[in-house]
C-alpha cells in the first residue's frame, strides 16, 4: 500500500506554551506514524531556504525571526494521503477563523504565530524534509500487525 511522508513544525509557539504533546497525539490517534523527529534551533540559512517561496513577501523578515527566535520540534509524518491528512487536521492559517477540531482552531487565535507548519505538497514535503533530515534518520516502518489496524487493505487506493 502506497504511504507517503511529510514535514510538520512545530513552531516557536507551540513549544513555548507546551503543546508539543498534545499536537503528537493528535497525529498518533489518526494513525499517522512518526518517522523521525528532533527538538533544535532553525538556523537563519535553512528557514530562509524554507521559505524561499515567500522572500519577495513582505512578511518574510518577521517570519523567519520568528521560526528562528526559540526551539521548534521538526517531525516527519508518515501514512497514506499523509500531506492532505495531516493539512486537514492543522487546519487554516489564521487560528482564530480555524474549524474547531483542528490544531489551529483549538489552539491558536493568530495568522503570525499559528502553532505548526505542514509541508503543502508531496513535493514540497520532499523539498522540505530534505533540508532537516537525511533517509538514515527515518525509523523503519511499523510492523505489519500495526499496519491492519489502520487501513483496510480491501478499501484500494482510492479510499
Amino acid at each position: 500500500m502506497p504511504v507517503e511522508k511529510t514535514l510538520v513544525i512545530i513552531k516557536p509557539d507551540a513549544v513555548a506554551r507546551g503543546l508539543m504533546g498534545r499536537i503528537l497525539t493528535r497525529f498518533e490517534e489518526k494513525g499517522v506514524t512518526l518517522v523521525a523527529m528532533r527538538l533544535a534551533m532553525m538556523p537563519r540559512e535553512t528557514a530562509e531556504k524554507h521559505y524561499a517561496e515567500h522572500k519577495e513577501k513582505p512578511f518574510f523578515p518577521k517570519l523567519v525571526d520568528f521560526i528562528t527566535s526559540a526551539p521548534v520540534v521538526l517531525m516527519v509524518l508518515q501514512a497514506r494521503d499523509a500531506v492532505t491528512v495531516v493539512r486537514k487536521m492543522v487546519g487554516q492559517t489564521l487560528g482564530r477563523a480555524a474549524d474547531p477540531g483542528t490544531i489551529r482552531g483549538d489552539f491558536g487565535m493568530s495568522r503570525s504565530f499559528n502553532l505548526v507548519h505542514a509541508s503543502d505538497s508531496p513535493e514540497s514535503a520532499e523539498r522540505e524534509m530534505a533540508l532537516f533530515f537525511r533517509e538514515e534518520d527515518f525509523v523503519p516502518p511499523p510492523d505489519k500487525l500495526a499496519m491492519k489496524w489502520r487501513y483496510d487493505y480491501s478499501e484500494g487506493r482510492a479510499n
